[in-house]
């Protein structure tokens, strides 16, 4: 076992890693501002559980049309910058929402700026998220993400409780879009503290004209690695089904009637979940059985969304969205180092903008399902249905991909190209 398996604090001695951290931590924390403003603006003004599931709807639009051409530019250029590029542009989304709250403007020019932040995420998710393994070593993987997983969810604690705390406090979102803009400008500032490192081209790929099938190669390389695609598919269909965040405003509001602060908390508390078993993850040996793990996590996270759903008490439904953090964390370490030991630097935009695809398709589409079910059958019903498919989806994935709950710790993996190259020889 290597130092940096054993050594809790290895990852955040590198000073890029450092840097990372608070880039993504302060982008977060806008994000998620934002994303509680704007819950509870469109609930205040329509009063409609659809508009809640249209915000996912909007941010998902340009996702679909933008994920390949944002994979294949982080292939070919520096991903710090194509990064800082994107937040520039949820700079502008979080500047143009606030002077369309500020100037009480249409709702339907809140959707507009919605979908600039879905344009920007999707460049923004490949190139930040393959990043990091330019800088480190595979076997130090685990335990940066873990770091890194923990900023994001310190945000994720952070950015909701402040942003419900300032539309509490002010009365509006105006100030919350404000404190949400300066959290981008402070990411593309750490941001640029960053070396701007061109990805890793193959030799012999190198010398060749570009084909057109290689702005489709990720697809290829996922269907060719049935771990990573077993993986990305539990997450989907997981997050899709099991997804409570989205409904957040109606319960605060209409089922446990604690206001915009409580909205805040709520948003708030499964971040909090992920951050605990974050910090716990940092100080473990890396796991024997990672996919088995990962299938009982999720499990764990469709009893705790069930137990959200069924709950009336404040505090009951905090512990709960807490259990789902907690859950949830574990499989996004999982599935993160997964795809960077198996994917070759030379695809990782690609595969990362494929994986960005499921995940942000599971969330945003996610948010749409849900709210659209709970315009149709109530948000209990969409909740509670929700989780039970979640562990209807656990079941299918681990029949369907066996292998998955066999695989040994996810240091030991080496990207496909590597490991079929050592049989040939």
């Amino acid at each position: 076992m290597t130092a940096a398996a054993t050594d809790a604090f290895a990852a955040v001695r590198h000073p890029h890693v450092r840097a990372l951290a608070l880039a993504r931590m302060s982008g977060v924390i806008g994000t998620q501002i934002i994303n509680v403003a704007v819950g509870w603006q469109l609930y205040e003004r329509t009063g409609s559980a659809l508009s809640l599931g249209l915000v996912g709807l909007f941010e998902l639009a340009p996702v679909l049309f933008l994920m390949i051409p944002a994979g294949n530019a982080a292939d070919r250029f520096a991903r710090r910058n194509i990064a800082m590029a994107a937040q520039s542009v949820m700079f502008l989304a979080a500047v143009g929402l606030m002077t369309v709250s500020w100037l009480k403007g249409p709702v339907e020019l809140i959707y507009a700026m919605l979908m600039l932040v879905g344009a920007a995420r999707a460049f923004s998710a490949p190139a930040v998220g393959t990043i990091l393994p330019q800088l480190l070593k595979p076997d130090q993987f685990v335990n940066a993400n873990a770091w890194l997983a923990s900023a994001f969810q310190f945000a994720s604690i952070s950015g909701p409780a402040i942003g419900g705390l300032i539309i509490g406090f002010t009365g509006g979102a105006t100030g919350a879009y404000s404190v949400a803009a300066l959290g981008h400008l402070i990411f593309i500032v750490a941001l640029s503290t960053l070396p701007a490192i061109t990805p890793a081209k193959d030799h012999d790929r190198a010398r060749e004209k570009r084909k057109f099938s290689d702005v489709f190669a990720g697809f290829g390389f996922v269907r060719r690695t049935p771990i990573f695609l077993a993986a990305i598919t539990l997450d989907m269909f997981a997050v899709l089904l099991g997804g409570a965040v989205a409904l957040l405003p109606i319960f605060a509001k209409d089922i446990l009637q604690v206001g915009p602060e409580g909205l805040g908390w709520l948003r708030a508390a499964p971040a909090m979940g992920s951050l605990s078993m974050l910090l716990v993850v940092t100080r473990l040996k890396p796991m024997a059985r990672p996919g088995f793990v990962l299938l009982g996590v999720v499990v764990g996270f469709g009893l705790a969304t069930i137990g959200f759903g069924l709950s009336t008490n404040f505090f009951l439904s905090l512990f709960c969205l807490f259990l789902t953090g907690l859950f949830d964390s574990v499989s996004v370490i999982v599935r993160l180092t997964l795809e960077q030991v198996v994917t070759p630097d030379r695809l990782r935009g690609r595969v990362s903008a494929i994986n960005y695809l499921f995940i942000g398709f599971s969330n945003e589409f996610g948010a749409f399902e849900s709210g659209a079910t709970a315009w149709m059958f109530g948000p209990i019903a969409s909740v509670v249905g929700g989780g039970i498919g979640t562990i209807a989806v656990v079941i299918m994935v681990a029949v369907l991909w066996p292998a998955l709950a066999r695989i040994g710790p996810l240091h030991s993996l080496r990207p496909r190209e590597e490991t079929e190259a050592g049989r040939t020889r």
